[in-house]
């Protein structure tokens, strides 16, 4: 499978599933997601769609006006009476006033709301995607959670703004001028919605069309993305290895792909809207020759076929205007539908609402698992039936062979996952009986993806703990070493760390999301390969201070390099999901037969 195959399978996942027709544009979830977040603005919807109607029907009334004024107005100047045509002047001044006046309360009300929906619906989805589980991020790529909080909100914002006027004044319009052409005149009017036959099937040729060549512009954008995004994280690799030549070519490829499925949606606009205007005067044309028939017979007043022509153009323009937005509307529908989706999404470590109580004095930090099995997917055991109990205030590290299930402890633990079955508790309450604020004062994590947030080093420090005071986060800094490269940074703690902790080394991000931890004074402290990047020195520096930081507390350390384990009280020996060894760390290297011994001189032999 080639490079861009490979692409082509990754943004296939960022492209919007587009309804087939306009019966799918709104489907019964994203109607019901459309309806909560439009509740609360009943009252203003009502008003602008009131506004929008009326606007609408002052509109529609002055093109029969212009067709009264010709046959009343006129014949009662030539008899020197010009209250008929003084009468309808005004009446189509107030229309015209009306319409305007009216239209303004539309554009605001309906900008308003639509702003409102969408500041709403973006708090909404970005607050459910912090609440959904790691799992679900696991498999939900960067590219879509941006896409869902970038791109469909900007197509739903161009609806709002522009699609949404244009379509309700070109539904209006029609059912208005087409209700007007018949009452006017029954034999005319038919003439003219004989054009609608053609422009049905002319309609319904474009929808298909419009969307193959809508899901195919997707992708091929989808394909630029996913390269840009790829080249540009990976710029490093790319230049060492000289790759630039390759990379441009490629991008050069994919970007033909784009340009070409753009013109394919451009020649079908370029199809459609002449069409529907060839109809239109081909329909007008009809009309004139029909009307005019009928008014040399007497049949039908001058003022009227006036009337018909002028309300023809009121009759095909709009259509025409919303195929120029078709693709806006299946990128807002397809977005919408995208949106609900994600919110429909029920999290895999659901919190409750209101937890157990907690005692006042705090949670001391006993652990214990029991009969733990867990599963990242069915068919694969992870961990078998688990029993494990940790006293509150005890330093146990985690050893073992990579893919044994220690980082699965501690993930359980930190509850990022439920146990497929079984139970985790602290204290003797589970976690699952913890609310959020709850658990994460009860437990902290510390992984080996330190992650460093842009903005300054006291901010990153007090990431978990917003209240603590500077001193707070003094005292955190020194208590692991982060005093010690501080000065180096120019501002001190208000120094900016830079985009994702850039301007600090990969040992100093370790010891920023050790002090973070550290501030948040947890009951219980998780340390998943939270030393791996720190040399020798600075490792020696954070063992420490982990002495006197971790006495007071429940520690549990996973750590490959088992120098980090001597402060220890105890050490688990993990493999295939069972716990096959349980001692003092001195205990267990004297027996000299034991997993860990066996582990410690593997350890010791790849120093020599």
């Amino acid at each position: 499978m080639t490079t861009t195959e490979v692409w082509r399978g990754i943004a296939a996942e960022e492209v919007e599933e587009v309804p087939a027709d306009w019966t799918g544009l709104l489907r019964k979830r994203t109607r019901r997601l459309l309806g909560s977040v439009a509740a609360p603005h009943k009252k203003t919807v009502v008003v602008v769609g009131l506004a929008i109607l009326v606007s609408n029907a002052a509109a529609t009334a002055i093109p029969y006006l212009v067709g009264l004024g010709i046959d009343r107005g006129i014949s009662g100047v030539r008899h020197d009476d010009y209250t008929p045509v003084a009468v309808i002047t005004v009446a189509i001044l107030l229309c015209a006033a009306l319409q305007a006046g009216l239209y303004r309360i539309f554009v605001a009300g309906s900008g308003r709301v639509g702003q409102e929906i969408l500041l709403e619906l973006r708090e909404r989805v970005f607050a459910h995607f912090q609440r959904l589980s790691l799992a679900f991020h696991e498999h939900y790529t960067t590219g879509r959670m941006i896409a869902r909080l970038t791109s469909d909100f900007d197509s739903l914002n161009e609806m709002f703004t522009l699609g949404l006027d244009t379509v309700l004044n070109a539904v209006l319009s029609v059912v208005f001028v087409g209700v007007i052409l018949l009452v006017l005149d029954l034999p005319l009017g038919l003439v003219c919605l004989v054009g609608f036959v053609p422009l049905f099937f002319l309609t319904r040729w474009y929808q298909r069309q419009s969307t193959r060549a809508y899901r195919s512009t997707r992708n091929a954008m989808a394909l630029v993305i996913v390269h840009f995004t790829e080249s540009l994280r990976g710029i490093r690799a790319v230049q060492a290895f000289r790759r630039e030549p390759r990379n441009d070519a490629i991008f050069q490829e994919l970007s033909e792909g784009y340009r070409s499925a753009m013109s394919r949606s451009f020649q079908l606009l370029g199809i459609y809207w002449p069409g529907i205007l060839l109809v239109g005067n081909i329909s007008t044309a009809a009309v004139l020759l029909y009307g005019g028939l009928r008014v040399i017979d007497g049949q039908m007043q001058v003022g009227i076929l006036a009337s018909f022509v002028l309300y023809l153009r009121r009759f095909y323009e709009p259509l025409a205007e919303v195929s120029q937005f078709y693709d806006s509307f299946q990128a807002a529908s397809a977005g919408l539908e995208k949106l609900a989706g994600v919110l429909d999404e029920e999290p895999g470590v659901p919190m409750p609402a209101h937890g157990a109580p907690i005692p006042r004095e705090g949670l001391k930090g006993g652990v214990d698992f029991h009969r733990v099995r867990f599963s990242y997917r069915p068919g694969v055991e992870i961990l078998h039936s688990l029993d494990l109990s940790i006293p509150a205030a005890q330093t146990v590290a985690l050893v073992g062979p990579t893919g044994a299930g220690k980082s699965t402890i501690a993930r359980l633990l930190a509850r990022l996952y439920d146990p497929t079955e079984g139970e985790v508790t602290i204290d003797g309450i589970p976690l699952t009986a913890l609310d959020q604020h709850s658990l994460r004062k009860a437990v902290a994590m510390v992984t080996q993806e330190s992650f460093v947030f842009s903005g300054t080093l006291a901010e990153n420090i007090a990431f978990g703990s917003p209240e603590a005071s500077e001193a707070d986060v003094v005292a955190a800094a020194r208590a692991v070493g982060v005093d010690t490269f501080v000065d180096t940074l120019g501002d001190g703690y208000e120094s900016d760390v830079g985009k994702a902790g850039s301007r600090l080394s990969a040992g100093q991000r370790q010891l920023v999301a050790l002090a973070r931890a550290f501030l948040a004074n947890p009951a219980v402290l998780i340390l998943d390969e939270a030393s791996s990047s720190l040399d020798a020195p600075m490792e020696r520096l954070v063992q420490s201070a982990l002495k006197t930081v971790l006495a007071e507390r429940t520690s549990v350390i996973i750590a490959h390099r088992l120098s980090t384990i001597e402060i220890a009280d105890r050490v688990l020996v993990v493999d295939g999901g069972r716990i096959v060894e349980d001692g003092r760390p001195g205990e267990l290297l004297e027996s000299g037969t034991g997993h860990y011994a066996a582990l410690h001189a593997a350890w010791r032999e790849s120093l020599a």
